[in-house]
C-alpha cells in the first residue's frame, strides 16, 4: 500500500504542487477520481460502499504516506474526505444515505467536506448558530460555515446543525447538504496563511432545503457524532505530520551538509548535529504515540485520551521542529520558495484546526482528573 501510493504521488501529484500552490488550489475532483480508482479513498469502509473493509491502522498508513506530497494543502484536503467528513456517515448513516454519497465518494466521484466551524464557533462547538427547522418531510437551514476545507468545490457537506433549542450538546444533529441546493452561496476562497493549494471556504445558507432522510442517525446526537469523528480526525493529522516532519529533517540534514561557512559544513557543529538529532528523537516518540492510539481505537477501547495527546504533540513539535530547521537554513530558510518555509506556514495551522491545543489540553485534564472542582 506504501509503495503504490508513493508512486501515484511521485507521478499524479507532486510534479504539480508548485502550480497548483500558486493558483491557491488543486483540482480536487481530478486528484480524488484517481486516489479513487486506486482504492484509497475506502480503505477502512465497508466493501458493501466500494472500501476495502480493512483496519484504521491501514488508514494510518495512508494518512503516513500523504506525508510525502510536498506541501500541506493536498494532504490536509485528502485527509477532510477520508477521515473527517465521512465517518459519522459510515457509523451512523442509513444505507440508502451510505449509497447516496458515501459510495460516490469511495469511488472518487464526489468531494466532501465537513461544516463544523462558523464565524461565531471554532473549537467551541456547543456554540454555532446554524439552525435547521423541521418543514414536512424536509430541514430548512439557515446559517454559515466559516474555513471550510474542500469549500470551493466539495460536491456536499457533513453539517453540524442546531434542530432545536435546549442544552447545547443534546440539540444538534449531523445532516448531509448538497453544496448544489438552492440557497447554498460559497461567499469567498479564503486568503490563508498557509495550505495554499486546498480551497478554503465561507459558506451559506439561505433557506436550504434537505430531505429529512439526509439526517446522519439520530436527530440531537449530532454532537456526539462529531466529537467522534474529531479523533479519527486528531489521529489522521499527528499521523499525517510524522513523516512530513522525517522529511523536514532529512532535508535539512542534506542542505547543511553541502552548505559551507567557515571553512567547514554548517553540519559539522556539534550543535547542528546534536539539535537534530535531538529533533529526530521527538518525532520518534510521536510516532509511538500515534501508534499507541491507533492500537487503542482499532480495539475498539476510547483512544481520546492518547489522540489529544497526539495532536497536542505533533502541533506543538511542528512548530519546534520546522523553527529550528528554518534557522539551519539560514537566509535561504527565509526564502518564501523554500520547503521549509512552506512547512512553517502549512503546519502552523496543525494547533488551530480540529480544536486548539488549549482544547486538547482540557480534553487531557478531564482524562486526567486534574480539572479545577467548579462551584
Amino acid at each position: 500500500m506504501r509503495e503504490s501510493l508513493r508512486q501515484l504521488i511521485d507521478t499524479e501529484i507532486n510534479p504539480y504542487v508548485d502550480a497548483w500552490e500558486e493558483a491557491r488550489a488543486f483540482p480536487a475532483h481530478e486528484v480524488f477520481k484517481k486516489l479513487g480508482d486506486a482504492g484509497f479513498l475506502g480503505i477502512a469502509r465497508p466493501p458493501e460502499y466500494g472500501g476495502m473493509g480493512l483496519d484504521w491502522s491501514y488508514s494510518l498508513v495512508m494518512a503516513e504516506e500523504l506525508g510525502h506530497i510536498q506541501c500541506g494543502g493536498v494532504p490536509m484536503a485528502i485527509g477532510v474526505h477520508t477521515d473527517m467528513c465521512t465517518p459519522a456517515l459510515d457509523r451512523f448513516g442509513s444505507d440508502r444515505l451510505k449509497r447516496e454519497f458515501l459510495a460516490p465518494s469511495i469511488a472518487g466521484d464526489l468531494v466532501g467536506c465537513l461544516g463544523v466551524s462558523e464565524s461565531v464557533a471554532g473549537s467551541d462547538v456547543a456554540s454555532i448558530r446554524t439552525m435547521a427547522r423541521r418543514d414536512g418531510d424536509d430541514y430548512v437551514i439557515n446559517g454559515e460555515k466559516m474555513w471550510i476545507t474542500n469549500g470551493g468545490q466539495a460536491d456536499w457537506m457533513c453539517c453540524l446543525v442546531n434542530t432545536a433549542d435546549g442544552h447545547p450538546h443534546r440539540n444538534k444533529s449531523l445532516l448531509i447538504v448538497p453544496l448544489n441546493a438552492p440557497g447554498v452561496e460559497r461567499s469567498r476562497k479564503l486568503d490563508k496563511l498557509g495550505m495554499w493549494s486546498s480551497d478554503t471556504a465561507q459558506i451559506f445558507f439561505d433557506d436550504v432545503r434537505v430531505p429529512r432522510h439526509h439526517l446522519i442517525g439520530e436527530e440531537g446526537m449530532g454532537f456526539a457524532y462529531q466529537m467522534m469523528q474529531f479523533q479519527e480526525e486528531r489521529l489522521w493529522a499527528a499521523a499525517n505530520t510524522v513523516t512530513g516532519l522525517d522529511n523536514v529533517i532529512r532535508e535539512t540534514i542534506n542542505y547543511t551538509r553541502e552548505r559551507q561557512a567557515f571553512g567547514r559544513s554548517i553540519l559539522d557543529n556539534q550543535v547542528v548535529h546534536f539539535r537534530l538529532a535531538e529533533l529526530s528523537t521527538e518525532v520518534e516518540a510521536l510516532r509511538s504515540l500515534v501508534y499507541r492510539a491507533t492500537e487503542l481505537m482499532i480495539a475498539g477501547e476510547d483512544a481520546t485520551r492518547l489522540a489529544s495527546m497526539a495532536k497536542l504533540k505533533a502541533g506543538r513539535l511542528q512548530r519546534e521542529v520546522v523553527d529550528s530547521c528554518i534557522q539551519y537554513w539560514g537566509g535561504q530558510g527565509y526564502m518564501w520558495e523554500s520547503p521549509v518555509a512552506r512547512a512553517y506556514r502549512d503546519g502552523r495551522l496543525l494547533s488551530i484546526g480540529g480544536g486548539t491545543d488549549e482544547v486538547m489540553l482540557g480534553i487531557i485534564c478531564k482524562y486526567e482528573g486534574t480539572l479545577p472542582k467548579t462551584r
